[in-house]
C-alpha cells in the first residue's frame, strides 16, 4: 500500500514527549511517536523520511491498550494509542520543530 500525497501528516499524529521517550533518544537514538490506528511499519517509515527528511534504519511498533479508571463511580476506558520508536541514521537527528512542508 502506497501513502498518497498528503498523508504522510495523517499518519505520525505527534512526538511523544515524557521522560521515558528522552531516555530511549539519548541511549537508543530512537524518537517516539504516536501514530495513527490503521499506520503500519512501512508507511511509518516512509511518512519519518518525508516529513523529517532522515533516513529512518528501524521501526518498532507499540500498541498501548487503554487504561481503565472511574468517572464519578462510573467504569470506563481510557483512548488506546499506537506508538512508534524510530531508530534513525547515526549521523541524523530529528528536530520536531523542523518540519518541511513540502
Amino acid at each position: 500500500m502506497t501513502i498518497k500525497t498528503g498523508s504522510e501528516y495523517n499518519v505520525i499524529l505527534s512526538p511523544v514527549l515524557t521522560e521515558k521517550s528522552y531516555n530511549v533518544t539519548e541511549d537508543n537514538k530512537q524518537s517516539v511517536f504516536k501514530v495513527a490506528s490503521w499506520a503500519n511499519k512501512i508507511q511509518v517509515k516512509k511518512a519519518v523520511e518525508k516529513v523529517f527528511g532522515v533516513k529512518v534504519l528501524n521501526v518498532n511498533i507499540l500498541n498501548r491498550k487503554g487504561k481503565l479508571k472511574t468517572f464519578k463511580n462510573k467504569p470506563g476506558r481510557r483512548k488506546a494509542n499506537k506508538i512508534a520508536y524510530v531508530t534513525c541514521d547515526e549521523s541524523t537527528t530529528i528536530d520536531y520543530t523542523q518540519m518541511n512542508k513540502d
